[in-house]
């Protein structure tokens, strides 16, 4: 997901809660692409060329095994509108149902993806999981790590949620739009620094 900043109040329009309605039709006249988290805009800002690049791959991927099946994918420049009339620019949906081609909101995505950064890990990983979770039409939310192969992906099964972490060499499978690869398609051109597994544990632990 690409850094995001709540906008500093810059008017009186701005210096309490917004509704849905009041928002999207003051997007429209921003320069930029904003969120919104049911009470302010925060705005989109850039993001690094390991996390185009992961998106650009996951676009090809997608696109081309998707060729001639009823779903499609669609990268950030669609929003959709999730619980509590939260809007959120995904890094990448696949939808399964017609999008009109003036459409700037999805309402019934299947499958989500969010390239993880620094600065919004804890937001996609925690309030966005929730707020896609409770979207009927989702059906799978994939976490993209940026700075290594790996995903995290939820996966719904009935009336709950399954969840698995795939590692470097783990294929990335969507049995609900019928495609799978291996993850490490997605990070195809990036090369990355050698990890000590001791990145991965907690604070203070250490190896007996």
């Amino acid at each position: 997901m690409k850094i995001r900043a709540r906008i500093p109040a810059m008017n009186v329009a701005l210096r309490k809660p917004m509704s849905l309605a009041e928002f999207l039709e003051w997007e429209k006249r921003q320069p930029i692409r904003y969120e919104f988290d049911g009470v302010a805009p925060q705005a989109m800002t850039g993001g690094t060329a390991g996390h185009a690049d992961i998106q650009a791959n996951l676009a090809a991927a997608l696109r081309t095994r998707l060729r001639g099946k009823p779903c499609r994918f669609y990268g950030s420049d669609l929003k959709i509108q999730v619980a509590g009339d939260h809007i959120r620019y995904p890094d990448g949906i696949v939808v399964c149902t017609p999008v009109e081609r003036t459409a700037t909101i999805v309402h019934d995505p299947v499958v989500i993806f969010e390239v993880l950064s620094p600065s919004t890990a804890s937001t996609d990983r925690i309030v966005k999981a929730r707020e896609y979770q409770a979207k009927d039409s989702v059906q799978r939310y994939v976490m993209l790590e940026q700075d290594r192969v790996g995903a995290t992906v939820y996966a719904r099964a009935g009336d709950r949620w399954t969840f698995d972490i795939l590692p470097d060499g783990a294929i990335l499978a969507m049995p609900e739009i019928g495609v799978e690869f291996a993850l490490a398609e997605l990070y195809e051109g990036l090369v990355f620094e050698p990890r000590d597994d001791a990145d991965d544990r907690p604070p203070g632990e250490t190896v007996s």
